[in-house]
């Protein structure tokens, strides 16, 4: 069972919590890490890019030359794609990149992702993570008594409006609630910051 230190706001040592092995203690499955990322990029992609066809530029409307007595190769159009300002052959068209991934493997992944956490020794448990006021200034500090610098993920038990106007604008820090988290947030941020009231609500819910 994978034991992790506690701290407190001030960013001092104030006991030991242990963690679940279904959740926190299991081997790390490169595969499952590995389409979960995929997924997540692919569902985040707008699909948006679109060319024209040789059927949707404009002008081409004539043949160009006559079709026999030239030596030259028969055309029909002057904006099939060989010609400058024709239209592109296999244009892409807008489409939905998204799909679905086994929930079973999802799951597999996020248990995946926390546990290579714990392996690397990236798990910072704070006892009642709050702040009492709307303060940028005073969260950095507090993740610099943490020894935390560059990306971090700060996970609450519930949306904590003080603690995410307050994280939201230091560069790399991601706020989240223990019920959405996400396989691409835990491997893309550094530090894993979590609540320990969020603890119970993460082994609870991924068990």
């Amino acid at each position: 069972m994978p034991t992790v230190k506690v701290y407190s706001m001030s960013g001092e040592v104030t006991g030991d919590f242990a963690l679940s092995d279904a959740v926190f203690g299991i081997e790390p499955n490169k595969y499952a890490l590995h389409e979960a990322v995929k997924n997540h990029l692919a569902n985040k992609r707008q699909g948006t890019q679109s060319t024209l066809t040789r059927a949707e530029v404009s002008g081409g409307g004539i043949k160009p030359y006559r079709q026999k007595g030239t030596g030259r190769a028969r055309q029909g159009s002057t904006r099939a794609p060989h010609y400058t300002h024709g239209g592109v052959a296999f244009a892409p068209k807008p489409r939905d990149y998204s799909y679905t991934i086994n929930k079973k493997l999802r799951r597999l992944a996020l248990k995946s992702a926390l546990s290579q956490k714990v392996i690397e020794e990236q798990i910072y448990v704070v006892d009642g993570l709050k702040l009492d006021t709307v303060k940028t200034k005073d969260f950095a500090a507090f993740l610099a008594k943490l020894g935390v610098s560059g990306k971090a993920l700060v996970v609450t038990p519930e949306v904590d409006s003080t603690i995410v106007k307050s994280a939201r604008n230091i560069p790399g820090v991601v706020t989240t609630i223990a019920s959405i988290l996400s396989t691409y947030e835990v491997l893309n941020t550094g530090a894993f910051i979590v609540d320990k009231a969020a603890l119970a609500v993460i082994e609870e819910v991924y068990a």
